[in-house]
């Protein structure tokens, strides 16, 4: 049975979350400024779809959150990608990659 949308969706945003954190441990908000940085502004996550992410990946194990002081000493959860989270990111971003390229192939033609 082929991926649903949302599935896609949802798959993506989990691979930039694996991929940012994987830089250094960061509170959500970074994360989500982060990513629109780097994409220059294309995407833009918004805080509804990051949290649930974040739980996701945590209970999976790909990344681990703890408290501490946000720049602006505010008390944030500060997520890290545990080592299941690295080899994770590995296989994604091979999968992403063979992906993009099979897209780019049917474009092209």
């Amino acid at each position: 049975m082929a991926p649903t949308r949302s599935d896609l969706l949802q798959g993506t945003l989990d691979v930039l979350v694996l991929k940012t954190l994987s830089s250094g441990p960061m509170h959500g908000w970074g994360i989500s400024q982060r990513i629109q940085q780097v994409s220059e502004d294309v995407l833009a996550v918004n805080q509804g779809s990051l949290y649930p992410a974040l739980h996701r990946l945590e209970e999976k194990g790909w990344i681990h959150a703890e408290w501490g002081n946000s720049e602006n000493n505010r008390r944030a959860r500060f997520y890290s990608l545990t080592r299941a989270g690295r080899r994770q990111l590995a296989e994604e971003t091979e999968s992403w990659e063979r992906f993009a390229a099979a897209v780019a192939r049917v474009l092209a033609t």
